[in-house]
């Protein structure tokens, strides 16, 4: 196997470290913003609308951010959302505590929607480099996108847990100022050490190139879509507004308790995550393995996923009254889940560069995230809406729906024949 050339291995690093810095800050936000204001009785629905535009703007930014970085360059699109990214903090830092709930949802929204477009800019930027980077050999590329989606990952969990022990110890305020601070540092750093390696942007690239006639990107953009609403649907308003009713007695010192707590587990399970996505190659003995046999395997695995949140649904319904034996087994399933989840996502994300050529490596990516990012803009939505319905129960059952969703568009992706590409 080549090595990387050493101008290619800096740039690869530094686009890494700068990653990491941005999702230490959006792991830390998202948890700052849900405990903040459920504490301030948000509703469960409330706080669905509260991510709902840094979704919807993820939707956007990333079907737009492919002819960005075509027509700008990689380094345009990173600097501009960790730039981003540090404005939306300072303007969250202005919220006034004497709002009405309806201004301070819509501000909120506002402030999140930026932070929307500022992480797939950072995202598409940082996967898009990867293909450009990598070196040639057997399995390279699948090792390279694995470490770097599997360490993002890591340090976003730090980041989960970073928010909740902040505002626990520092407040609201004062914690969104020190990430502001922080990054600003980091983005400084990278802008004056990141070295050359990177595409500069061409002139001729069209919008209308985002969209893909390459089946493959189609379908597995389909399956993404569905595996990220699977994981969203619990994971963002349900399962933390239910660990929280199960483990706060409602007194102050109650409160920062269950904030650890829930914290730790979102952490764990994102760092979880991501390490599996990290050992992703290894797991799934990927170097001897065709892009077909990886096709099937990421169809066989989100079948296994379905299958998770189904019997999960099942024993909440059945069990009725929390218990802890019963917040045990929910945390074991939901580890689990982390577990078959990363083995997708690493599939998925090995795919997308795989199918795509060198020259339209932002187009189809930025295409792909902007499915990834509708998937989570829906399991946003259904997370909030389901837990209102259904609680618990409601919001895993549509998990399963959604795994099941994402199966059938994989069961499509492996049946494309190599003479429908030519």
């Amino acid at each position: 196997m080549s090595a990387a050339a050493p101008s290619g291995l800096r740039a690869y690093l530094a686009v890494t470290a700068a990653y990491w810095a941005f999702m230490l800050t959006d792991g830390a936000l998202r948890m700052l913003v849900l405990l903040h204001f459920h504490t301030l009785g948000f509703t469960a629905l409330q706080l669905a609308y509260l991510f709902l535009l840094y979704e919807l703007m993820g939707v956007i930014t990333n079907l737009s951010a492919g002819w960005i970085a075509a027509r700008f360059g990689l380094t345009s699109t990173l600097y501009a959302g960790l730039g981003i990214q540090i404005a939306a903090l300072v303007a969250l830092a202005q919220l006034d505590p004497g709002w009405s709930v309806a201004a301070s949802v819509a501000f909120v929204m506002a402030v999140q929607g930026a932070s929307g477009v500022a992480k797939d800019l950072s995202k598409m930027s940082a996967k898009s480099a990867v293909k450009v980077l990598a070196p040639s050999g057997q399995g390279a590329l699948f090792r390279w996108v694995a470490a770097l989606t599997g360490s993002k990952n890591a340090v976003k969990g730090l980041g989960f847990l970073l928010g909740a022990a902040l505002l626990a110890t520092a407040g609201f305020v004062p914690a969104v100022w020190a990430m502001a601070g922080a990054l600003t540092l980091v983005l400084a750093a990278v802008v004056i050490f990141m070295p050359p390696g990177l595409p500069q942007g061409a002139k001729g690239a069209k919008f209308k190139d985002v969209f893909s006639k390459d089946p493959r990107v189609n379908w597995l953009s389909a399956a993404r879509l569905f595996l990220f609403g699977a994981r969203d649907v619990w994971f963002v308003v349900g399962i933390p507004i239910y660990f929280y009713s199960v483990l706060s007695d409602g007194s102050v010192e109650g409160n920062r308790a269950a904030f650890f707590q829930i914290g730790t587990f979102m952490a764990l399970w994102i760092i979880g995550y991501g390490a599996v996505q990290g050992f992703a190659p290894a797991l799934l003995r990927a170097r001897d393995k065709t892009d077909a046999q990886i096709t099937g395997l990421a169809r066989l695995w989100v079948g296994l996923l379905a299958l998770i949140p189904a019997m999960l649904a099942l024993l909440v319904a059945l069990a009725g009254a929390p218990a802890p034996w019963l917040t045990g087994a929910l945390v074991a399933g939901l580890m689990l889940f982390g577990v078959v989840f990363a083995l997708n996502s690493a599939l998925h994300s090995y795919l997308i560069l795989a199918f795509t050529k060198a020259e339209r490596v932002t187009m189809d990516v930025g295409f792909y995230y902007m499915s990834n990012a509708a998937g989570r803009l829906l399991g946003t939505l259904l997370s909030g809406l389901s837990y209102q319905l259904g609680s618990l129960p409601l919001c895993l059952g549509t998990a399963a729906a959604m795994a099941g969703a994402s199966w059938l568009a994989a069961s499509r992706l492996q049946r494309i024949s190599p003479a429908r590409l030519a």
